[in-house]
């Protein structure tokens, strides 16, 4: 036995030696020598017999020999998870070698979720594929690319001289660059963007591939609580914040009781007067050691333990009870947006309890926007939806339909609701100051909203330049990154100070004189 075994291992080490010289330039420069010596000794049939058998030959030789292919990713061929921490790991291991660093990122598409629920799962998966393709173009052959889950890549970085935090943050907005151009979705025009976080050498937790990985994931999240197209390094302090599932549906039901689950608010701007003409109330779940979470992270919770109605509740009261002190404060915000979900306005009793919340306040009922999805809408066979609807706005409150554009909802629905204003969604507004394709389409539904008398809003505004076209188009108000960010009320009232104050500095054109 001991016998074969010897053998056997003669045998794979004579066969990795063959293996070795079939790969070697020699051999490539060996074949036509090879063919040659075939035909002057064996004529055409030694000729043709050596091109029949050697190039089987060499494949054996050259492929390799208990070393399994790495395994790929279905969808984009890219590696996975595990394959690009050894490449990590390489590239950690010979920096003492070649003087050479290595560094970690990892990219994620915004709101891909939000994506899919709109355009669905077979145009996600072009997506990925595009994105993979592009990824793969920006960035160097020897830089490692894998494919982690849905639409979240890591990059192992081939080493370079210095990698530090300029070249980093250059290479990511590199990378944010390459996804902003527009991509061909089912024949049509879609604009994403990405977040990203990465981590230095310096500052990784331990030399290993896995802590490459782990903290650029611990920047990424970091990142995204950021907002959409953020960048962010990993540091020591950084803290993971995602919760399992276990663990949010433990706490997220009391936190909601106990005043951790609160509105924050994004102002809304007149493109006319550019005052303040709204707020945005967003729920944020304020956790006393993860930081504030979104809420993607925690509302499939509530949902499963059926507590919608109660979030509900507990952000209007909030959101009243905020615009009531900024009143109080002195500043004049004309409204508070909310949104209803289809769970809240299927109740038989929701026009009571906004009744009777209103009136704690002593609020007009016109002080309140009742937010409704488009997909709510367009969906809707729900009698007391209906009714509901009818009611809040024979209340006096105003209806919006939410992220207007990706609902289907027909112009015969926007009737039936009574609805006051449309929020642009904001897949129609990015890039639409470059993109004469998104001016069209944004232009066309300004038009549709000015003939039958509905304002308009225009959500994710994130440059100037989007603000400016828009207001030219002839959109009411605008909202979004490029005025701020959700803050919590606490910061809210230095904004609108600060706001107010920009205003009044503008400077007025005087008269030509005559």
């Amino acid at each position: 036995m001991r016998m074969l075994k010897h053998v056997g291992k003669k045998i794979a080490a004579q066969l990795c030696r063959l293996q070795a010289k079939a790969n070697s330039p020699l051999v490539a420069a060996g074949v036509p020598a090879l063919c040659f010596a075939a035909y002057w000794f064996g004529g055409e049939n030694g000729l043709i017999m050596m091109c029949m058998f050697l190039p089987a030959v060499l494949l054996v030789l050259r492929a390799p020999i208990g070393k399994p292919m790495p395994a790929r990713d279905g969808l984009t061929q890219l590696m996975m998870r595990q394959d690009l921490i050894k490449v990590l790991d390489q590239n950690i291991a010979g920096q003492k070698a070649t003087g050479r660093e290595t560094a970690c990122l990892i990219l994620s598409i915004d709101d891909f979720k939000g994506f899919q629920r709109d355009y669905g799962p077979e145009a996600g998966a072009k997506l990925i594929k595009q994105v993979a393709q592009r990824l793969s173009d920006t960035l160097r052959e020897r830089d490692a690319i894998a494919r982690l889950e849905d639409a979240k890549f890591a990059i192992a970085l081939a080493p370079i001289l210095r990698a530090d935090l300029e070249n980093l943050i250059q290479l990511s907005a590199r990378l944010q660059s390459a996804l902003s151009e527009p991509f061909s979705i089912n024949a049509a025009k879609v604009y994403t963007s990405c977040s990203i976080g990465f981590c230095l050498p310096r500052r990784a937790p331990a030399r290993s591939g896995a802590a490459f990985l782990d903290a650029a994931e611990v920047a990424l999240v970091d990142a995204r609580h950021n907002g959409s197209g953020s960048i962010r390094a990993y540091t020591p302090t950084q803290a993971p914040v995602t919760l399992d599932k276990g663990t949010i549906l433990a706490e997220a039901g009391e936190a909601l009781e106990n005043g951790q689950i609160v509105p924050w608010f994004q102002p809304q701007v007149s493109t006319d007067t550019g005052t303040v003409s709204g707020m945005e109330a967003l729920a944020r779940w304020e956790h006393p050691s993860k930081g504030v979470i979104p809420p993607g992270a925690f509302l499939p919770a509530l949902e499963e333990l059926g507590q919608l109605d109660r979030l509900g509740e507990v952000i209007l009261y909030q959101s009243l009870m905020s615009l009531k002190a900024w009143e109080e404060a002195g500043f004049d915000i004309p409204a508070v947006s909310v949104n209803f979900s289809h769970s809240e306005l299927s109740n038989p009793k929701l026009i009571e309890k906004i009744r009777w919340e209103l009136d704690r306040f002593e609020l007009a009922p016109n002080r309140l926007s009742v937010e409704v999805l488009e997909s709510v809408v367009a969906a809707s066979d729900n009698d007391i939806v209906t009714r509901n609807i009818w009611a809040l706005k024979e209340l006096g409150c105003q209806i919006e339909l939410d992220d207007f554009g990706t609902g289907h909802a027909s112009i015969a629905n926007i009737r039936r609701f009574a609805v006051d204003r449309i929020k642009i969604d904001r897949s129609y507004v990015t890039r639409c100051d470059l993109d004469p394709e998104q001016q069209n389409l944004l232009a066309g539904i300004l038009v549709m909203a000015e003939r039958i008398g509905i304002e308009t809003l225009a959500e994710g505004v994130e440059t100037v330049g989007e603000h400016a076209l828009l207001a030219q188009l002839g959109c009411g108000h605008v909202q979004g990154f490029s005025i701020s960010r959700p803050i919590p009320f606490e910061k809210s009232l230095e904004w609108i100070d600060t706001h107010h104050k920009k205003l009044a500095q503008t400077p007025s054109i005087g008269r030509r004189a005559s």
